[in-house]
């Protein structure tokens, strides 16, 4: 009996022993495990509040100086939802209208020709990127704002008002809009924010995008994809683009001049174009962050002006012919403005710029044809004087160099005389009405003049000459002048 209560003793004290153990070990467990997990969870649920609530502030303060130096991420954020990006980005992103006159031309019923002019709406984006102490600074693609009668820009809360060009950049395809502050409600103020740039060259082939733009014109829209690729290159009807983010994101027309953002809501890239086709399939193409932003940096920099009357307006003194994205490849030139020769008479101080020049710039602001040279020179008033960065041939290449010259007022400079050297007359090789052998007589000086008067003298009137003669004309042309 006493052996049994002995061995019942002894399993008692044995479980009780074990069974403390147990506990404790199940307790200490328990504890680095609730430990852990409540850790854990903290990183998981903090960190991004944490970063999204900085990102928003950040986002949502004003930069005092934001027209020369662009806001870009301080430090390192984390990478949310396509939902959070586009809750924080939208503010930042607005539509654009811009008024275009279209002519046309036609047979009515009774078979008289018409021709009358309109005003047609064309839509894109544009990303707020800033504001100085009087204006609020809107970046957008140069092609969505050319040939505009008016501007107008839609915010996140539906106020539009209406935008001017503050600076442009046809050969990066980059312009600036400003909006006067003064204009602006303060609950549309409140409602906006202003987009961080991100670092687009360390962006990577395979990361997620999402896309906002004014895509159709139906008001902002959301599409998103990945980097297909990096540093592409493209031609389109208004020449080459180099240096392009390519991604499957959809982009289509009006998202020109949106954002294309990565999941840190930073724009890496402003949408520009897309490949269409039948066969083709999510080929669309963004200028890169750190492209835009050394472009809007000198642009932000330049006065905002109004256009002036005609009779104040200045002009180059010379006559002009654009040099297209086609031609400049056919022969070998640079795009841009053919200073064809100087204008008799002018009182234009341009003793600098000489034929055969090709202008590819005036006040920093790149041009490509003779309407986008026409649309700043606009703004500027006989007497003052425009810096113009030129391409001039050197033998087999051309030397970039800038020249200044004081412009000459309209009486004197905007009338090219005719004679046999006339631009637009019967000897001009860009005209239509072209005659290799003289014998033509018409002395057409119509739609052919270029002496900064509105026309860029490829569009004359009348007329019947083949394309292969047109071709040759040209082609004798640059043989005499290019080199």
């Amino acid at each position: 009996m006493k052996r049994i209560a002995g061995i019942i003793a002894g399993a008692i004290l044995f479980g009780a022993v074990a069974g403390a153990a147990m506990v404790g070990v199940n307790v200490a467990a328990q504890r680095a495990g609730v430990a852990y997990q409540q850790t854990a969870v903290a990183v998981t649920e903090t960190q991004p509040q944490t970063e999204t609530a900085a990102a928003q502030q950040e986002t949502t303060a004003p930069a005092e100086n934001s027209n020369t130096t662009l806001k870009t991420a301080t430090g390192s954020s984390v990478a949310g939802s396509i939902t959070d990006v586009v809750k924080n980005a939208m503010p930042s992103v607005v539509s654009i209208t811009n008024m275009v006159k279209y002519r046309q031309n036609g047979f009515s019923i009774f078979g008289d020709y018409q021709s009358y002019e309109t005003e047609v709406p064309a839509s894109g984006s544009g990303v707020i990127i800033g504001k100085n102490d009087t204006e609020l600074l809107i970046l957008t693609n140069n092609h969505v704002i050319s040939s505009s009668e008016s501007l107008s820009v839609t915010f996140i809360d539906d106020e539009t008002l209406d935008a001017e060009i503050k600076g442009t950049d046809a050969n990066a395809d980059i312009a600036l809009l400003s909006i006067k502050l003064e204009n602006i409600p303060t609950k549309t103020m409140n409602a906006i924010s202003i987009a961080t740039f991100g670092d687009s060259d360390t962006a990577e082939i395979g990361e997620q995008v999402v896309a906002i733009g004014n895509a159709l014109g139906y008001g902002q829209s959301v599409t998103t994809g990945i980097i297909s690729a990096k540093d592409r290159d493209i031609t389109t009807n208004r020449g080459s683009r180099t240096g392009l983010i390519q991604t499957d994101a959809a982009i289509n027309p009006g998202n020109s001049g949106g954002a294309l953002l990565n999941m840190k809501g930073e724009v890496i890239g402003i949408n520009v174009a897309k490949s269409a086709s039948t066969d083709i399939e999510g080929m669309c193409y963004s200028i890169p962050s750190s492209t835009a932003k050394k472009v809007v940096e000198r642009l932000s920099k330049i006065e905002t002006r109004p256009e002036v009357s005609k009779e104040e307006r200045g002009y180059l003194g010379v006559t002009v012919k654009t040099i297209d994205a086609q031609t400049a490849a056919s022969f070998d030139m640079p795009q841009g403005v053919f200073v064809y020769k100087h204008t008799e008479g002018s009182n234009a101080q341009n003793d600098d710029l000489h034929e055969k020049d090709i202008i590819t710039a005036i006040e920093g602001q790149g041009v490509t044809n003779f309407n986008e040279l026409g649309d700043i020179l606009s703004k500027y008033k006989a007497g003052e004087t425009v810096t113009l960065t030129v391409q001039r041939p050197n033998g087999d290449k051309y030397d970039e160099i800038t020249v200044k010259v004081v412009l000459g007022s309209a009486e004197t400079s905007a009338t090219i005389k005719e004679d046999s050297g006339s631009a637009g007359g019967k000897n001009d090789p860009f005209s239509r009405d072209y005659d290799p052998d003289g014998q033509n007589g018409n002395g057409n000086n119509g739609n052919g003049d270029s002496g900064n008067n509105g026309s860029d003298g490829q569009n004359g009137n009348g007329g019947s000459i083949s394309p292969d003669d047109i071709m040759k004309a040209f082609q004798d042309f640059i043989n005499q002048y290019q080199r």
